[in-house]
């Protein structure tokens, strides 16, 4: 191999670290995967050992090297994407971390969030951070562990402890404890990062109780974050690029003009709207944050999270056994009655954004002896596009500016191979939806932030020239059935929504 071949991935989640090779063209050279074990100690609580995440992340690093056949020297560059929010507190002179990471999706400081939203505290919080006081996000998890852990808040406040989020941490285990850092998008999803002048905020730091001693520098996510120990690799690599997962996705998804978005089908979904350099204050209970930082620039989003994207469809799968196998969904749907109206409002576990209503549980509307299998699987893809659409219409009327200009979907995830689901995202929303040639956008853009500080890649406005398109899915439906069928979804949610009468 010549010296720099490729670009290093580490794309670390929340049931499994992955490493992937990329070329300077983008292409993927070797992808190597490992799971690893979830802790439920208690009912809400979900925990990882911080040792399996860089163990795995090790393994899978060597492995992709080795099913390429590169060395150290054939790397110009590691970048890294994690899963979000997940909190480690660790020793700044062994590395052993004091207790278990508490995962994104814990709730056990729910109670806190609550006592401190009835203190009148959410209204600052959020002015300074674009976030909601919610167990999702890191602080109150520091906080938590300072109380709960003997001894953890005297060392904290002696020095003695650091804190990071997921790529904080593995970046201090690839430097051989050199570098404290993090990036400004994983910063911004701490709860303790003011997003409009990009540095620890003194008053969320004292509202928590969490130490300033504890916390990482705050850099670019295209930035120098040192080199790895040289015998972990063989070698030493630089590390050059960080970002939180959803904003890998909106760089790999070359999402940098204003109003661009992109949206994540998993089981549920993420979508994010680039709104430039203003930081958007949200009246649709959207999120605000950091999308990306480049030469100490901030570039803001709005986030929305939908619970359910494709678990609707496992639902028809394995729930209801209407189907066989998930990728029959869409032919099925093709084959539905027009003259149907079925609506499913997937609210299995609540709804999230714009609604935001944890306690409201799935419905069908419109039901009739004529409905079948095929109306369901409809049904079901198109509750994944009304979500969707309310995201859009909720992000659009949180930033009117972005109206002027013509949204551009780009999406990715595993929903997106479904032709008739995309075409019809695409009428429902009457904007044009674009499916990228490279699927594992969220490693790409971890793999870019890496790339340009390395200056294997060019800057954002030529990379995104880079971007290929794989097929785009342009509106067909006409206006007044689009209005017509989003009047009828708008009508089942309020329905759901209303109050029971006594």
């Amino acid at each position: 191999m010549s010296v720099a071949s490729f670009l290093l991935a580490i794309d670390q989640g929340t049931t499994s670290s992955r490493a992937i090779l990329f070329r300077p063209d983008t292409t993927i050279a070797a992808v190597a995967q490992q799971e690893f074990p979830q802790h439920f100690p208690a009912s809400g609580w979900v925990e990882h050992e911080p040792e399996d995440l860089w163990l795995t992340t090790l393994a899978t690093c060597r492995d992709a090297l080795s099913r390429a056949d590169a060395t150290a020297g054939d790397v110009a560059a590691i970048g890294i994407t994690n899963q979000r929010e997940t909190t480690i507190v660790w020793d700044r002179k062994t590395g052993e971390a004091v207790h278990r990471a508490i995962v994104w999706q814990d709730r056990r400081t729910a109670d806190l969030c609550a006592r401190l939203k009835a203190e009148g505290r959410e209204p600052m919080v959020t002015a300074r951070t674009g976030l909601i006081l919610d167990p999702y996000f890191s602080g109150t998890k520091v906080a938590w562990i300072l109380d709960n852990v003997p001894g953890a808040r005297e060392r904290a406040e002696r020095g003695e402890l650091a804190f990071g989020t997921v790529d904080s941490y593995l970046l201090w285990r690839l430097t051989g404890g050199r570098v404290h850092a993090t990036d400004a998008t994983n910063a911004s999803r701490t709860l303790l990062f003011n997003i409009h002048t990009g540095a620890w905020d003194d008053d969320l730091l004292s509202l928590l109780g969490v130490p300033r001693a504890l916390l990482p520098e705050v850099r670019d996510s295209s930035a120098d974050f040192g080199e790895t120990e040289p015998g972990l690799f063989g070698g030493a690599i630089a590390v050059r690029g960080i970002a939180g997962d959803q904003q890998a996705a909106t760089v790999g998804q070359a999402c940098f003009e204003p109003g661009m978005m992109k949206s994540t089908y998993g089981t549920g979904c993420f979508a994010l709207l680039n709104t430039g350099d203003t930081p958007v204050a949200s009246r649709n209970k959207l999120l605000t944050t950091v999308a990306y930082q480049l030469g100490g620039r901030r570039t803001y989003a709005l986030e929305g999270s939908i619970f359910v994207a494709g678990a609707a469809v496992q639902w028809l799968r394995d729930g209801l056994g209407v189907i066989e196998n998930a990728a029959d969904t869409g032919a099925f749907a093709d084959g539905a009655d027009p003259a149907q109206e079925v609506y499913l409002v997937p609210a299995f576990v609540g709804l999230g954004a714009p609604h935001w209503n944890p306690d409201v549980r799935g419905a069908l509307f419109g039901l009739t002896r004529g409905t079948g299998p095929k109306e369901l699987a409809r049904a079901a893809l198109e509750s994944v596009c009304y979500q969707t659409a309310d995201l859009l219409a909720a992000m659009q009327a949180d930033w009117p500016q972005g109206s002027e200009t013509a949204t551009v979907l780009r999406v990715d995830g595993g929903m997106v191979a479904s032709d008739w689901t995309m075409q019809r995202l695409a009428d429902l929303l009457a904007a044009p939806v674009d499916r990228p040639v490279v699927k594992e956008t969220t490693a790409l853009g971890a793999a870019y932030l890496a790339g340009l500080a390395a200056g294997i890649f060019p800057p954002p406005e030529q990379f995104a020239d880079r971007w290929r398109l794989e097929r785009r899915f342009t509106p067909t439906m006409s206006a007044a059935t689009r209005n017509r069928k989003l009047a009828g979804w708008n009508d089942a949610v309020r329905r759901l929504l209303a109050p029971v009468s006594a």
